[in-house]
């Protein structure tokens, strides 16, 4: 196994360090990310809106010359590999791959080549499955005996635009139309689940008679298809088509668990509103698209599990389900929110009128769908809503079993004080005393202990990180909230000029290490943060090898540096002034603490030592403090600074 960036361990296969680092270097992290998110350059850093949570101003800033990206509003970063992780949904090495792939670079393998070969076990069945899209389609927009499933098509609404974006096909009513014109091995087919062996060991198409609506993964990529039977009056064959839907089976490259329809359309809608909608079907997916709603996504015929949850998380926080909640979660509604609270997300449902779904509000009433969506009610607040609407609520008996419901929906809960908000709701709504129903409540509780396993701790009450109106003002704001604990317990005037000064230091080491070479010493950085990333850039020479190798800590600052804008006032020999001046400053107070000492002890040598080094520091403060030189002989300001650092390592050897 290998470490690779950002700590993440290589299990499949190993990667050669330099194919990673060719990689990386031959991406335009720029293009990349303007993918998913409008950048605009400002200075040397590119800026957009964050495409991994929603937000109005730009925190999210591109250094294009080390390949980094750093979120200010979520702190969202990393690089290239890490950028196609997160959006994609995949691991390292796949990332790497598809970034090989971009830029046209061949990946090495140093592992054993039963790996090797399941890789390119993989690599074919991804091609035998795009080449089947693209059969289907074209048999759709081309084919005589497409007629009917064009006329079904143009029946829902559907055009050629919407045909087109979402790849449509009809598979014909052959046995072995798409098995015949593939050039992809048997074996393969049958493995992608779009064919199989006959009786006589003869391949025969999965898909007959249908229209087809391919899947892809989040990265675009055609995983498996789906298929809807023509109505009856439309099809040729007469005999049972079977089920109404049919999809593609499980295979190494689709787990239906795993899978959201329309995600890749939908991931960079959905990151920008900070909300995914998600459905029961293909044309529900459509149908939210003609509305003019693209933040929505579909299960592949399976209940919601935490995967979808997890993939979901990566783009948004609130998730609205667009249909029947009762059935998505009456039974797993305690897993529901376990999920909700694991991965911080908010869990809605939106009510449609009785009847209608979204494909069909799409034509005959899309404001109602946006309405809906709109109106979103949170899960437990819809739950409760069906139990007191299920009984009139006339008499104190049904009044009585309408709470005891509402009461039962509530226990599952895992947040105590969710669960008292909403007790008060009923109450009110029911005409009970809310200590009554409190009782009742724990009694309701109880039960549901004694029979399953007990619901996972409450949910924290931390609010999100606030989004940063500025990246100036974010990055200032980080420096001054990681001053030293002594600095926020007993102030002292002109500390959070030193963090400034080793911020400044830093951004100069990372963006411009030759001029920094050799002019700045680790004894002038006064956060010890500030130093440790410092003494690792010392150690390396290349940043993104400093970065892979750093703690967590180090690692997020210098990534957060990278892409910070230097002003244009901050240049070598000013920064090197301003933490010497610090410095001189800082050594001024402990040597007049020493002075204090030695006076009190009666050390007159010790004193007598120590109002000499402070004479020193205050004469050579003064010329810290003149104007910089620019031109002629080296300014004094530098010389006093180059002294400073020279008598600061003489005591630092001296200790």
């Amino acid at each position: 196994m290998r470490r690779c960036f950002g700590g993440d361990t290589v299990r499949d296969m190993a990667i050669p360090d330099e194919d990673v680092a060719q990689v990386r270097s031959a991406t335009d992290i720029v293009a990349l990310i303007g993918e998913h998110t409008a950048l605009k350059r400002v200075g040397r850093r590119f800026v957009g809106l964050c495409p991994f949570h929603g937000e109005k101003t730009p925190s999210f800033s591109v250094n294009a010359e080390e390949g980094l990206y750093y979120c200010f509003g979520c702190q969202a970063s990393g690089d290239a590999i890490s950028f196609v992780r997160a959006v994609e949904g995949c691991d390292f090495v796949e990332a790497v791959e598809r970034l090989a792939g971009r830029a046209g670079i061949t990946i090495r393998n140093e592992d054993d080549p039963q790996a090797a070969a399941e890789r390119g076990r993989r690599h074919q069945i991804y091609e035998a499955m795009q080449a089947a899209v693209n059969f289907y389609h074209e048999r759709l927009m081309n084919g005589k005996d497409a007629r009917s499933a064009r006329q079904y098509l143009r029946a829902r609404g559907y055009d050629g635009d919407i045909v087109r974006h979402f790849q449509l096909g009809f598979a014909p009513n052959a046995f072995d139309a798409l098995s015949r014109a593939s050039s992809s091995p048997k074996g393969v087919l049958v493995a992608a689940g779009l064919s199989y062996e006959g009786p006589r060991g003869q391949l025969q198409d999965a898909f007959r008679e249908r229209v087809i609506f391919p899947i892809f993964d989040v990265a675009g990529r055609a995983i498996a298809l789906g298929g809807r039977v023509l109505p009856e009056e439309l099809r040729q064959d007469t005999r049972d088509p079977g089920p109404k839907y049919r999809n593609s089976p499980e295979s190494s490259i689709y787990q239906k668990r795993r899978t959201l329809y329309g995600l890749n359309w939908a991931k960079t809608e959905i990151s920008h509103a900070g909300e995914a909608i998600v459905c029961e079907g293909y044309t529900d997916v459509i149908g939210f698209h003609l509305a003019g709603i693209h933040r929505a996504v579909a299960t592949c015929g399976t209940a919601l599990t935490e995967d979808h949850f997890r993939l979901l998380s990566r783009f948004a926080k609130r998730i609205v389900l667009a249909f029947d909640a009762d059935a998505a979660g009456e039974s797993a509604a305690a897993r529901l929110y376990e999920w909700e609270r694991r991965h911080e997300l908010e869990l809605c449902v939106a009510m449609f009128p009785s009847g209608s779904d979204p494909g069909e509000l799409a034509s005959t009433n899309p404001e109602a769908l946006r309405e809906a969506i709109a109106n979103a009610r949170p899960f437990l607040a819809f739950r409760i809503d069906r139990a007191l609407g299920a009984t009139e609520l006339a008499s104190p008996e049904a009044r009585s079993r309408a709470a005891d419901a509402a009461i039962a929906v509530v226990a599952e809960h895992p947040d105590n004080l969710v669960r008292d908000e909403y007790l008060k709701a009923i109450a009110d709504r029911t005409r009970f005393d809310p200590d009554d129903l409190r009782t009742r409540l724990e009694r309701a509780r109880q039960a549901a202990l004694r029979g399953e396993a007990p619901v996972s701790a409450q949910r924290s009450q931390q609010s999100a990180p606030r989004v940063a109106k500025s990246l100036d003002a974010a990055i200032d704001r980080a420096d001054e909230q990681r001053a030293p604990d002594y600095a926020r317990t007993s102030p002292v005037k002109g500390q959070p000029t030193e963090i400034r000064a080793g911020r400044d230091a830093l951004c100069l080491a990372i963006q411009r290490p030759r001029d920094v070479a050799g002019r700045f010493d680790e004894l002038l950085f006064v956060d010890p943060l500030q130093k440790r990333a410092f003494l690792a850039l010392e150690d390396a020479s290349e940043l993104h090898e400093v970065i892979r190798s750093a703690d967590l800590e180090v690692a997020d600052l210098l990534r957060k540096l990278a892409v910070s804008e230097l002003p244009a006032d901050i240049d070598v020999d000013g920064t090197l002034v301003a933490l010497s001046r610090n410095a001189a400053q800082r050594m001024i107070r402990t040597l007049d603490a020493k002075a204090r000492q030695a006076d009190d002890s009666g050390d007159s040598e010790a004193l007598s030592e120590r109002e000499a080094e402070i004479r020193w520091l205050k004469a050579e403060l003064e010329l810290l403090r003149d104007p910089l030189v620019q031109v002629g002989s080296p300014s004094p300001a530098v010389e006093a600074a180059d002294r400073l650092v020279a008598w600061l390592r003489q005591q630092d050897m001296d200790r």
